[in-house]
C-alpha cells in the first residue's frame, strides 16, 4: 500500500528556513499540501521560504491535493490545519501526517492519525545522510524564531548521536 503524506504550513516553512525541503522527495517521495495551505504560504503572503516552497510545487514533488477534500470532522483549527487533518482521515490507513502545532497534532492522534513534525524530519535526514548537523540545522531554525522545544530537539539530536 502507497503511503500519502500530507504538509501542513508550519513544516513548510520550518523546512524552507533550513534549505530542507529538498529532502522531502528522498524521505518520501511526492507530499501532498491541501490548496488551503498552499494559500497560507503563497503567493505574497512573506511566508519565510515562500521562494523554496514555489520551487518544490514547481518541481512536481511537492504537489496540491488534487481533489475536494471532504469534511470528515468539524474542528476548531485553521483552515490548513483542519484540510490537513480532514485528508488524512479520508486515507487514514495510509496517510502520514507532517504537521507541528499543538492543538492540531492533539486532534490528530486522538483520531488514531500517524503523525510527525519538522524535528523528526531534521532526524531523518541526518540518518540519511542529507544534512552535516542536525544541532547545527536547529541553531538555525531557533535563530529564526521558528519554535521547538528543548525536550524534542534533545530527543532527535540523543537519536541521530549528536
Amino acid at each position: 500500500m502507497e503511503r500519502i503524506v500530507i504538509i501542513d504550513s508550519s513544516p513548510l516553512i520550518g523546512l524552507a528556513i533550513v534549505e530542507g525541503l529538498k529532502w522531502l522527495p528522498d524521505i518520501f517521495g511526492t507530499v501532498f499540501l491541501p490548496d488551503s495551505v498552499k494559500r497560507e504560504v503563497l503567493p505574497g503572503k512573506a511566508a519565510r521560504g515562500e521562494k523554496s516552497i514555489a520551487h518544490a510545487i514547481d518541481a512536481g514533488w511537492l504537489s496540491v491535493w488534487p481533489e475536494p477534500i471532504e469534511a470528515q470532522l468539524e474542528i476548531d483549527l485553521d483552515a490548513g490545519e483542519t484540510d490537513c487533518i480532514n485528508l488524512a482521515l479520508s486515507q487514514a490507513d495510509k496517510a502520514l501526517l507532517i504537521m507541528d502545532e499543538r492543538a492540531g497534532r492533539a486532534v490528530a492522534k486522538e483520531k488514531g492519525l500517524r503523525i510527525t513534525g519538522t524535528a523528526a524530519i531534521i532526524g531523518l535526514a541526518k540518518k540519511q545522510g542529507l544534512l552535516a548537523s542536525a544541532r547545527d540545522t536547529f541553531e538555525v531554525l531557533h535563530n529564526s524564531d521558528f519554535r521547538i522545544s528543548a525536550t524534542v530537539i534533545k530527543l532527535v539530536l540523543d537519536s541521530v548521536n549528536e
